[in-house]
């Protein structure tokens, strides 16, 4: 069924009609109506059996979906920002158990300074914890995305998070094609854990282990993470056959066959990307987009293989890793290596700073002056006020009021001492 519908909405019917048994909740945006328009489902009782648990934090949200998913239910929990910081031990539990748990990830910059905008630090933080992370373009994709991530979970034994740009794509209301409740039945079958707390028959789950067992242990998860880089297209293309709506499962290509220039990018910037190629395209320039949407497990080879035919590379990212640039483009450059391809990094829409398709199209232009770092539209003018500070006085202030003043947005001048 198409309707018109805001995307955490969309969302949250996705995530009811794969008929999860338990649902962990804590709110916080751009997350919080997902999970609110679940509770409503539930208490209507159009989900059944399932027990929605409201929780005191994050921590208790992951660590409740944990114990139910160790206990044998299908279990699903959403969070963003520092509410996934906040439950990260549990985080890595989970994926080191093997717990098949499906997470809605909102992406939201992470503070200090605070900030509820979207960018993509939350979840590029917990990288290498484990879990599968994969990323949606637009509200389409992320419907189709959670109803596969239960099968994927389930199939590998790991748990998945499925990332989605907040506010952008969580509050923007658009048309979405809605499967039924026949055809996601037929797709996903009941839940078989392949491990389960029975009181008839006593395990440990979560045992303390030594060196002499430990590195298998991770080898395993490498392992099944790998195997994952061969179940997603498989899923993606069943899903694909039921649905209509076929995609790769790990990555997008756009306009690639002839392109020279690659801009290389997560998540929703990549409809703006593709509007802009289609514009310097008629401009004679031979660019295209490489949307990766399974981002662990990085799909190496199916990167490699669609870059290989490009002369330079960008890589747009919403993250930045501090002291050292690129997060995404890392990857890339791995997945590149031997190849006579220039990879740059630009680090764009921090905070949820605008991502301007004027400044794309100058950025693609102008590729070949870029360096090997770049941030895209940042304000020089404020940066060099603030080294100015710090140069003139020690007790130049707090960096980000200070830059919030300059820009006139907090208006306490007796607050920080400003050079003569």
């Amino acid at each position: 069924m198409r309707k018109q519908i805001e995307g955490s909405a969309a969302v949250a019917q996705a995530v009811a009609l794969a008929r999860p048994e338990v649902i962990c909740a804590y709110p916080i945006s751009p997350q919080t109506h997902i999970v609110e328009a679940l509770s409503a489902i539930v208490k209507s009782g159009d989900l059944q059996p399932c027990e929605f648990v409201n929780v005191e934090s994050e921590f208790a949200a992951m660590s409740v979906a944990i114990g139910a998913s160790a206990a044998g239910a299908r279990a699903y929990t959403a969070t963003a920002s520092q509410g996934l910081l906040f439950m990260v031990e549990a985080v890595y539990n989970a994926s080191g158990l093997g717990l098949p748990i499906v997470m809605t990830v909102a992406n939201r910059a992470i503070g200090a300074p605070i900030n509820i905008w979207n960018d993509h630090s939350d979840s590029m933080s917990q990288r290498d914890s484990g879990w599968i992370q994969l990323y949606a373009e637009d509200n389409q994709e992320a419907v189709d995305l959670h109803i596969q991530a239960f099968k994927l979970a389930e199939t590998v034994s790991l748990p998945v998070m499925v990332c989605m740009d907040g506010f952008i794509l969580t509050h923007a209301v658009e048309e979405v094609e809605m499967p039924d409740q026949a055809t996601v039945d037929a797709f996903l079958p009941a839940f078989e854990p392949r491990q389960v707390l029975d009181p008839a028959e006593p395990v440990s789950i979560g045992a303390m282990v030594g060196p002499e067992a430990f590195m298998e242990v991770r080898y395993l998860a490498h392992r099944r993470q790998m195997e994952a880089l061969e179940v997603i297209p498989a899923i993606a293309a069943e899903y694909g056959a039921v649905t209509g709506r076929v995609r790769d499962g790990l990555i997008s290509r756009y306009r690639l066959d002839d392109a020279e220039i690659v801009v290389v990018a997560l998540g929703s910037v990549i409809g703006t990307l593709q509007d802009t190629v289609d514009a310097l395209r008629e401009q004679g320039v031979l660019v295209g987009v490489l949307g990766i949407t399974s981002f662990r497990p990085f799909p190496l080879e199916s990167v490699r293989d669609a870059l290989a035919g490009a002369r330079s590379v960008v890589v747009l990212e919403k993250a930045l890793a501090v002291g050292i640039g690129g997060i995404v483009a890392n990857n890339v450059r791995t997945a590149v290596a031997g190849l006579a391809i220039d990879v740059r990094t630009v680090i764009a829409g921090l905070g949820g700073r605008p991502i301007l398709g004027e400044s794309l199209a100058e950025m693609i232009r102008g590729v070949d002056d870029l360096d090997e770092l770049t941030f895209l539209d940042l304000r020089t003018e404020l940066v060099e006020r603030e080294l100015q500070r710090n140069r003139a006085t020690r007790r130049s202030g707090p960096t980000a009021e200070n830059l919030l003043r300059d820009v006139g947005a907090v208006g306490d001048p007796l607050s920080v001492r400003m050079p003569r």
